[in-house]
This record gives C-alpha cells, sequence and structure tokens, in this order.
C-alpha cells in the first residue's frame, strides 16, 4: 500500500461519516465510530475500537485490543457529549483504555505527541498527558490526573485522582501515588510513596548539563533537608539561585498544588552525590 492510500480490511467495521486521513490503515475487525478523526499514516491494528468524539493525529500506532474513547468510568457521566483528543506519533500497546471526559472534568481527555504507553495502561476521563512520556506495563491513571512532558510511569503504577506528575520525573514499578510528583525526581513505594532524589540518569540521557543537574540538586536540598518549611525554602531558592526555567518551574509546581507533593525521603537517597 502506498503512503497517500488509505487502507481499510473488510472484517473492519468503519462508520461512513468518521474521517480518515490519507495513509490511514485500518485492520480486520476493528470498529472506528462516526465522530472519529484519525490522521495521516496513522495504523489501526486487528481489534481496536475507537469511538466516541476522538481526534487522533498522524503517525500513531495502534495495536492490537487498543480501546479509545469510550464512555468514562465516573458514576456522574450521563451521556454528555465529551472527547478525546490524541497528538502524533504516539505508540498505545496491546490492552490500552483511554475513556473521553466528563462535563465536570473540562470534557476532554488530552493525549500529546511521541508518548509509548505500553500494554494494559489505562488513562482515565479528563487525564491530560504531555510529550514524550513512557507508560509502562499496567501504568494507571485516576480520573483528572495531569502527566507532564517526558516523564516516566513504572510498570503496575497506579496514580490517584486528581494527582500531577511534574516533567522529568520518574515513577517506580508499583508505585501507589497520592500526592503530587515534582518535576526532575525519583520517587516508588507503596503507602508512604518516598523520595529517591533527583532523576539523573533520565536527565543525562535527555542532555541535561552536569551544572544543571548541580542546581537542581542544591534546590532538593534546600526543600527536603533545611529547617525551612515549604514557603520559606522556596524563598530561599529565589534568593540563592538566578532565574531559570527549572527554577521556576519547580516553584510554580509547589506553589500551586492542591495535594501537597510526595517528600519523605527514602534511605537509599545520596542527596549531595553527583
Amino acid at each position: 500500500m502506498r503512503k497517500d492510500e488509505t487502507y481499510v480490511h473488510p472484517s473492519a467495521q468503519v462508520s461512513s461519516k468518521a474521517c480518515l486521513d490519507l495513509g490511514v490503515w485500518v485492520g480486520p475487525n476493528s470498529i472506528i465510530g462516526e465522530n472519529v478523526t484519525i490522521g495521516k499514516n496513522t495504523r489501526i491494528d486487528a481489534q481496536v475500537c475507537i469511538d466516541g468524539h476522538t481526534e487522533i493525529g498522524a503517525d500513531c500506532r495502534f495495536w492490537p485490543f487498543v480501546s479509545v474513547g469510550t464512555e468514562p468510568q465516573d458514576l456522574t457521566y450521563d451521556a454528555q457529549d465529551t472527547a478525546v483528543k490524541i497528538g502524533d506519533k504516539n505508540i498505545f500497546r496491546e490492552f490500552i483504555t483511554i475513556n473521553r471526559g466528563t462535563a465536570k472534568g473540562g470534557g476532554t481527555t488530552v493525549i500529546g505527541s511521541n508518548n509509548y504507553l505500553m500494554a494494559y495502561s489505562h488513562v482515565a476521563h479528563d487525564c491530560v498527558v504531555g510529550n514524550g512520556t513512557v507508560f509502562m506495563h499496567g501504568a494507571t491513571l485516576g480520573g483528572h490526573v495531569s502527566v507532564d512532558d517526558f516523564a516516566t510511569v513504572g510498570a503496575m503504577g497506579g496514580i490517584h485522582q486528581f494527582c500531577r506528575i511534574g516533567k522529568f520525573a520518574f515513577i517506580g514499578g508499583k508505585s501507589t501515588i497520592t500526592q503530587d510528583v515534582l518535576p526532575f525526581c525519583r520517587v516508588a513505594g507503596e503507602r508512604p510513596t518516598q523520595l529517591y532524589g533527583l532523576n539523573t540518569i533520565g536527565l543525562r540521557r535527555k542532555g541535561f548539563s552536569r551544572d544543571r543537574i548541580k542546581a537542581l540538586k542544591g534546590m532538593f536540598k534546600i526543600i527536603f533537608y533545611s529547617d525551612l518549611n515549604t514557603s520559606h525554602a522556596l524563598s530561599r531558592i529565589e534568593e540563592e539561585f538566578p532565574l531559570s526555567e527549572d527554577r521556576d518551574d519547580i516553584i510554580s509546581f509547589i506553589r500551586s498544588s492542591k495535594r501537597g507533593f510526595v517528600k519523605k525521603p527514602g534511605d537509599r537517597w545520596d542527596a549531595g552525590s553527583e
């Protein structure tokens, strides 16, 4: 099949009202609803169900048994017109479920671009997922969760509704997250979840310089290992560290937190190491 051709397997059920761009490939027994829009060169493998008001970008890949755009698992949902919006170049592996939004939660579940969601992941209603994230097998988001750019959610990790995961954060496997997770850090564990310092390996892989990582560690020391309360710690960071995107991301994230954030240090964090 040429890239400028659209292919639909004879056994697939694709609504005549659905909008499929050039190069879309729909596999055997897949179902595409009437309010679905799919961008260029996206591949829909066998046994995939995409329904509801769902907009999908270009160059995505949906492996078998993925379900997108189905009704939210919310007891207050009453058949309102809500949606799912997905960007470009995302990979959705087997048995992933993505629910559309609710009227009370803004109406739309959003997933950005260049994300990799492994098998059995779940994105609940009204979640907002950024760009370049990784969800390992069985990672689960409750409703209204936000996951910022380049964060990683470990296998079988469960994120409580309304929690926020900061950018470049790393959540260890089987962790239970009931509070916000600060940008750039590592957390792991079940009740209580513990902090294991900066996500140093992940940051180096993303091209963070040694000086940039050192500055982030210095800020974390003030937040977690000084005798200052949170507001005084943030004021001290503003005094001691020059204006930067990283500094302001941490400060604004903490000041806007409604659930509090994970801050119990684990016993394996060497706060001063490079």
